[in-house]
């Protein structure tokens, strides 16, 4: 790079938003540090609030990661070459930010590494989009999970004339027997009883799964008297 550059970065595959991304230099010979006005945003500040220095730099950075991010820094200055580091910072507002950083050592003919030049990129809004989107499709699916349940143990104690927990005691021995999860066992049945020409099969797969439920029962009582 022979100057600090504009840069647009985007987030399509969550969002239909721009990420905020600027570029940085490091004079290695001089200790001098550059930043764009989107490094400034990242870290919390304006340009003129503040002199970037690495001490500032490293001052920002999560505690875990400052070793590491300080490792790399100075192992690109001894040997240059490329680097890519995600990482947390917390800007001026203690606020946490999860951001990218890549960027490559400059060296001169001889080989000694003249300035890093790179980028920033704060993937913060990614990230949290991400998180809530697991949150809520876990959620989504416990629900999910738990109505099946309830309607394969509805389907056991209309059957059957049992309670709710006796259902659902032959629900788990059922599962735990066969090594599936229960889900998949409640899915089994909710699926017979919704087709209304496996009514026959729904039948009997639940008396068999009581009948063996009832020997389980029986067997524990002739093992432990």
């Amino acid at each position: 790079m022979t100057g600090l550059k504009a840069l647009r970065a985007y987030s399509s595959a969550l969002v239909a938003e721009d990420c905020l991304a600027g570029t940085f230099r490091y004079d290695v010979v001089s200790g001098e540090l550059q930043w764009s006005e989107q490094v400034y945003q990242i870290h919390g500040y304006h340009r003129g609030e503040v002199v970037p220095t690495v001490g500032v730099l490293m001052s920002h950075l999560h505690p875990d990661d400052r070793k590491r991010c300080r490792e790399i820094i100075e192992g690109v200055c001894r040997g240059g070459g490329f680097f890519a580091n995600y990482h947390r910072l917390f800007d001026a507002r203690r606020r946490e930010r999860r951001v990218l950083t890549a960027g490559e050592g400059v060296p001169d003919s001889d080989g000694n590494v003249l300035s890093i030049d790179g980028f920033m990129l704060d993937l913060t809004r990614t990230v949290q989009l991400e998180t809530d989107r697991s949150a809520r499709e876990a959620i989504a699916g416990a629900i999910g999970t738990r109505g099946l349940i309830e309607q394969a143990k509805g389907i056991l104690m209309g059957i059957l004339h049992i309670g709710s927990d006796a259902a659902f005691e032959r629900l788990s021995a059922y599962s735990q027997h066969h090594n599936i999860k229960l889900a998949h066992t409640a899915s089994a049945i909710v699926r017979l009883a919704n087709n209304t020409h496996e009514s026959a099969t729904l039948r009997s797969f639940v008396h068999a799964l009581d009948s063996r439920f009832s020997a389980r029962c029986e067997g524990d009582r002739v093992l432990h008297p």
